[in-house]
């Protein structure tokens, strides 16, 4: 029996990819998640999961840093990034940052089951007019990624908030949290990272393409 987790925020999506992936496998358990945070829960509980059927965009994944941390803790297990973007260079980073596939939200059942079944087998995928556009990423790119990883959820929340330009006033306020705590993740965020000040963090940031969070989420 397959064990698929299907990570995204909106439920219509979640229950139409479910579907289609029901009527395409026999013998299926769907897991489901709407956040970055139940997504990890369910990843450090349930330790048979064949794959990560994974959206960029959901609260608290940061964009990429949600596929960077989840590579880092869970490195083998097969991470498909299900999307509504076909940008090319979001694409390239995808691949370059571990997920072993990537299938636009525009795909049809077919597609979905033959990219799923191309990753189970141990190959990646991508849709057949992209294979040969996306392009490999930097090796400093690659290194700024596993120094991204090296940060917990909390502190990326922090680092995005410093990318959108917060004091660390501000940031108490948004996380409730003491501007004691906040400072003190600022100052691991820069060992971790191996930079001095914010700028130089901001820069990590903006190099990885890391969105402004969004505060409504």
């Amino acid at each position: 029996m397959n064990q698929f987790l299907i990570a995204d925020d909106h439920p219509l999506f979640r229950a139409a990819l479910k579907g289609a992936l029901q009527s395409q496998f026999e013998t299926l358990t769907v897991f489901e998640a709407d956040t970055f945070e139940a997504t990890l829960a369910i990843l450090a509980k349930q330790d048979e999961l064949d794959l990560l059927l994974l959206d960029l965009h959901m609260p608290g994944s940061g964009d990429l840093y949600g596929l960077i941390r989840i590579r880092e803790d869970f490195p083998s297990l097969p991470v498909v990034v299900v999307s509504g973007s076909e940008d090319l260079t979001v694409i390239s980073k995808v691949m370059g940052y571990g997920a072993m596939g990537f299938i636009p939200k525009s795909s049809s059942p077919q597609d979905i089951a033959m990219a799923i079944d191309t990753v189970l087998e141990g190959d990646s995928w991508l849709p057949e007019n992209m294979k040969d556009k996306v392009a490999n990423i930097e090796h400093e790119d690659k290194a700024l990624a596993q120094q991204v990883a090296s940060l917990t959820p909390q502190q990326f929340k922090v680092l995005q908030y410093l990318h959108e330009g917060l004091l660390n006033k501000q940031i108490a306020f948004e996380l409730h949290i003491s501007e004691a705590t906040v400072k003190a993740h600022i100052t691991a965020i820069f060992r971790k990272l191996g930079v001095y000040n914010r700028t130089q963090a901001v820069l990590i940031a903006s190099k990885l393409q890391l969105e402004p969070i969004d505060t409504q989420a």
